[in-house]
């Protein structure tokens, strides 16, 4: 299917992973309501892992902010699962909550998660502002730099 979001995506040159089957006990999304929440998304890219690192430790904050935009790529890929590849429903980015693999003195993970941030905002224009979440982890799975989830309102 395509529509609003699939011809801006292709605009900007983006193209969307595969979505990730889980790994573990839970499902990718959940839809109650007018809300569709996505599970943690870690930088995978089909199936490929990327971004393995600690910010602090040796990963830069570009590399950083790279791992918080795939992992924001992957949560649309999960969404458009979800929504039965129909992005147009996506109505608004309401929130999004990151987690950054870095060490105890590491203090800049907003910026970290705005690489996140600006990609949903690129996508999907005033309607991807949402509210959002930036804290430090000691690890992530599979030594990830960043894990990000999603909340969305749907049509």
């Amino acid at each position: 299917m395509s529509g609003r979001i699939d011809a801006r995506l292709a605009e900007l040159g983006i193209e969307l992973p595969k979505a990730a089957a889980p790994v573990a006990a839970y499902v990718p999304a959940v839809r109650t309501g007018n809300q569709l929440f996505i599970s943690g998304q870690i930088p995978l890219w089909n199936g490929e892992l990327r971004h393995v690192g600690k910010l602090g430790a040796g990963y830069s904050l570009e590399e950083g902010r790279e791992a918080a935009r795939t992992c924001a790529l992957n949560l649309i890929a999960q969404a458009k699962a979800a929504l039965d590849g129909d992005l147009d429903r996506i109505t608004r980015v309401v929130k999004l909550v990151g987690f950054v693999n870095s060490t105890g003195d590491f203090n800049d993970q907003p910026k970290v998660i705005n690489g996140a941030s600006e990609l949903m905002q690129e996508v999907f224009g005033d309607a991807g502002r949402h509210a959002r979440s930036a804290v430090s982890a000691s690890s992530l799975p599979l030594g990830v730099a960043v894990e990000v989830e999603a909340i969305f309102e749907v049509a």
